[in-house]
């Protein structure tokens, strides 16, 4: 069986095609507002390499977030796209949890990543010794101040934003580890018609909107809904 990952919380995507739990396929892809999508051409370049058909996926994993709006919001429309076209389950992983899973040393850490707005995403993890990682705790969001606290004993791990990073940064692509997390699909199957990634906070353009119109979009549209 195929089992199709796409993973973009940041800059720095990547999808990975995997079969019986082997990496066949795997591609780093630029994400980002400014940028056209890559996701989905990566997405067929792998199965043609493959020799495969859309249809040969039999189950989606998702990088759930939190992270990058626009780029969750591409990952989430391919990843459910494929899904309800396949008739396949879709699996929705925390993206924190993907990127520890590519770090290769035992130990407990949190790992974290950029949330903007002077704060960070961040989740307390570890490895064991066979490299299989385990989330110990939620996501949280806290202050880029904070994070020397919550960490507490556990060594931080930084997450890549971008593609360009410095080398202690995790390294990408996320997506084809999946294999390391442990009992991943324990986390549970999605409701396609329900599920939308954790982005973490609104969009800047929605923030900004409300902050214009001393309202909520949601107010806005409760009021055109009745008007």
């Amino acid at each position: 069986m195929y089992t199709l990952v796409l993973e973009a919380s940041t800059a720095a995507g990547s999808v990975a095609l995997l079969r019986d739990s082997i990496v066949r396929q795997s591609r780093a892809v630029a994400m980002g507002a400014s940028r056209a999508d890559t996701m989905f051409p990566a997405v067929i370049e792998m199965l043609g390499a493959e020799g495969i058909e859309a249809s040969a996926i039999g189950e989606v994993v998702c990088g759930e977030g939190p992270g990058s709006f626009t780029s969750l919001r591409i990952a989430g429309a391919i990843a459910k796209g494929i899904a309800q076209a396949n008739a396949v389950p879709l699996f929705a992983i925390p993206s924190l949890l993907l990127a520890a899973a590519a770090h290769e040393t035992a130990g407990a850490y949190l790992v974290h990543a950029d949330a903007l707005r002077g704060e960070r995403y961040a989740m307390p993890v570890h490895l064991d010794d066979d490299g299989v990682v385990h989330a110990d705790g939620p996501v949280v969001r806290v202050t880029n101040d904070a994070i020397g606290q919550l960490a507490g004993a556990r060594d931080r791990l930084s997450v890549l934003t971008a593609v360009d990073a410095d080398e202690d940064a995790v390294v990408q692509p996320f997506a084809a580890h999946l294999e390391q997390i442990a009992n991943w699909r324990a986390l549970g199957t999605v409701d396609l018609a329900q599920w939308e990634p954790a982005y973490g906070r609104l969009a800047e353009a929605q923030v900004k909107w409300e902050a214009a119109h001393a309202q909520t979009v949601d107010a806005a549209l409760a009021k055109a809904r009745d008007a």
